[in-house]
C-alpha cells in the first residue's frame, strides 16, 4: 500500500473481523433504536386515537396518574400496551438494555420515567441527575454518565408530570421542589435559572431503620448500639447535625424507631419526607407539614398541645428553631431535630443568631437556652465515597449556672486515619437529674456502657470546648 493512499478504518475492520464489522454493529444498533422509537410512536398514536373518541376528565386524570406512578393507572397503560404488541406480533421486539422488559420500556419512554427508570430500581443508589439531555446515576459514591439520553420535548413532559402531584407547587423563578408518591425528592432548575434544564432526584435507600442496619452500613460502630438504645430510653433532647446528604434524617428516623409508641408525638416537617404513619402505625403521632409563616401561625397551638415530644424533622429557618427551642423550654423531653451546620461547636450560637435575626432579642440569652434545652448533638459526615456516611462525633451540651459558661463535651470521636471511634466517659450532673425523672436504670446502663467504651478505646487529647464568644456576647 502506498504511503499516501487513503486509509478507511471501517474497511480494515471488515477484513480483520470478518462479516460482522464494527461499522455493521453500529448500523444494526441504530436500526434497533429506530425501530424501538417508531414502535413507541405507534403505541402513543394508538392511545391518542382511542382517547380522542371520548376525552373525558377521567381519561385526563388516568394519564396524569400513570405519569406520576399510581399503580392502578400504570397497570391500565401496561395492559393496553401489551394488547397492542400482541395484536401486531411485536412481543419479541428489541428494546434498550436499561429497561427491564419491552412493555415497561414503551411505557416509560412515552409516559413514565424515561431514561431514569433503571435508577428507580437501583436499591443502592440514592441520587440521580438529568442535566440537559444527559443522565447521571450515583454508583459506588460517584455520579456516572449513563448511555441513555433524554430529548428536550421529553424532558419538558417529565417536568410537567413531576409537578402534577402538587399543583400548589409551581416553577417559581424557574425552580421548584416536590415529592413523588414513593417519597423521592425532586428539585427542578429550569430554563432561565440553569444554563441547561436540570432535575435532581433523591431517594432513601434505607428501608429498615435500626441501629444494627446503621452499623452494617458502617455509619456507626456496632459496639455503640447498646449505649444508643439506653439514650433513646432515657429521652434526651437530641440534635442530628452536619452538612447536606450526610444521613441526618435517616438517623433521626432510626432513633425515632426506638421511641415508645404509646407516647403522643408531634412531627413538623417542611416537606413530607418521614412517613411515621408507616414506620410506627400504632403510635399516636400528629404529622404536620409547614414552614415559615404557615408554621408561625400554628406554633402556639403546637406548644399548647398535649404531645409528649416534638420532632422538628428539618429546622431550616428561625421559626422552626424557635418552635423547637420553646418546646424544650417547657420541659418537653425526647425532642429531636436535624440542622445543617459545618461545626457542631457553633450550634448554640448559630441557632441563637438565626432566632435573634428574625425575632430580636439577645444572642447570649438564646445561646444559653439552646445549651439548656438540647442535651446531645450527633454529627454526621459524608465520605469521599458519597454512598458512605459516618458518625463523626457525639457532643454533650452543658450550661454552668454559676459562671454562665457553655461547654461542649465530646464523648465520641471518629478517627479518619484508623477508621475507628474513640470515647470519653463524661456525663453532666444535669443529665443525671433528667434521668431521675425519666429512666434511672437506663441511665445507669448508659453510664456503664460509655465507661466500658472509653476503657477499650479512649479519646486522646482535649475533649472539652468552652465557647470563646460567650464573654463577648454577655458584654
Amino acid at each position: 500500500m502506498a504511503i499516501n493512499q487513503p486509509f478507511y478504518l471501517d474497511e480494515h475492520i471488515d477484513v480483520a473481523e470478518g462479516p460482522v464489522s464494527l461499522r455493521r454493529l453500529y448500523m444494526r444498533k441504530a436500526e434497533d433504536f429506530n425501530g424501538f422509537h417508531n414502535m413507541c410512536r405507534l403505541v402513543k398514536q394508538a392511545f391518542k386515537e382511542d382517547l380522542e373518541e371520548d376525552m373525558s376528565t377521567e381519561d385526563v386524570l388516568t394519564q396524569r396518574n400513570a405519569i406520576v406512578g399510581h399503580i392502578k393507572e400504570v397497570s391500565f397503560y401496561k395492559a393496553k400496551i401489551t394488547e397492542f404488541l400482541k395484536k401486531n406480533k411485536w412481543m419479541n421486539a428489541w428494546f434498550p438494555a436499561w429497561y427491564s422488559d419491552l412493555v415497561s420500556a414503551i411505557f416509560h419512554e412515552n409516559w413514565g420515567w424515561a431514561g431514569i427508570a433503571a435508577w428507580k430500581e437501583m436499591t443502592n443508589s440514592s441520587s440521580c441527575k438529568i442535566i440537559g439531555d444527559r443522565i447521571y446515576f450515583l454508583v459506588d459514591g460517584k455520579q456516572v454518565l449513563q448511555e441513555q439520553t433524554i430529548t428536550y420535548p421529553r424532558l419538558r413532559q417529565l417536568i410537567t408530570a413531576l409537578m402534577l402531584p402538587t399543583p400548589e407547587q409551581r416553577l417559581d423563578e424557574n425552580k421548584a421542589e416536590t415529592y413523588m408518591l414513593d417519597g423521592t425528592r425532586v428539585k427542578i432548575f429550569d430554563d432561565g435559572l440553569a444554563k441547561e434544564p436540570t432535575i435532581i432526584f433523591r431517594k432513601y435507600i434505607v428501608d429498615h431503620f435500626s441501629f444494627e442496619e446503621q452499623a452494617a452500613r458502617g455509619t456507626i460502630p456496632r459496639q455503640m448500639i447498646p449505649m444508643l438504645k439506653e439514650m433513646t430510653a432515657i429521652g434526651f433532647n437530641v440534635g442530628f447535625v452536619g452538612a447536606v446528604r450526610t444521613g441526618k434524617t435517616t438517623f433521626l428516623q432510626t432513633w425515632q424507631s426506638y421511641e415508645d409508641d404509646s407516647l403522643e408525638g408531634i412531627q413538623v416537617e417542611t416537606d413530607p419526607e418521614i412517613p411515621l404513619h408507616r414506620m410506627m402505625p400504632k403510635a399516636p403521632i400528629v404529622q404536620i407539614v409547614a414552614d415559615g409563616e404557615r408554621l408561625l401561625g400554628i406554633t402556639k397551638d403546637l406548644l399548647r398541645g398535649d404531645g409528649d415530644y416534638l420532632i422538628m424533622a428539618e429546622a431550616r429557618d428561625a421559626v422552626a428553631l424557635k418552635t423547637a427551642l420553646q418546646s424544650t423550654a417547657k420541659g418537653t423531653r425526647r425532642v429531636k431535630m436535624t440542622y445543617h451546620t459545618s461545626d457542631p461547636t457553633d450550634f448554640c450560637y448559630d441557632v441563637a443568631s438565626e432566632i435573634v435575626q428574625e425575632f430580636g432579642g439577645n444572642v447570649a440569652a438564646y445561646a444559653i437556652k439552646v445549651a439548656k434545652g438540647f442535651h446531645y448533638l450527633f454529627e454526621f459526615v459524608q465520605l469521599k465515597d458519597k454512598s458512605q456516611k459516618r458518625l463523626k462525633g457525639i457532643y454533650e451540651l452543658r450550661y454552668h449556672p454559676s459562671t454562665h459558661d457553655i461547654t461542649i463535651h465530646q464523648i465520641c470521636r471518629y478517627d479518619f486515619s484508623s477508621r475507628t471511634w474513640a470515647y470519653k466517659y463524661d456525663v453532666g450532673e444535669d443529665k443525671r437529674r433528667i434521668a431521675e425523672q425519666e429512666d434511672q436504670e437506663a441511665f445507669e446502663r448508659f453510664c456503664r456502657r460509655l465507661q466500658q467504651l472509653e476503657n477499650s478505646s479512649p479519646i486522646e487529647g482535649e475533649h472539652v470546648i468552652t465557647l470563646p464568644y460567650m464573654e463577648f456576647l454577655r458584654g
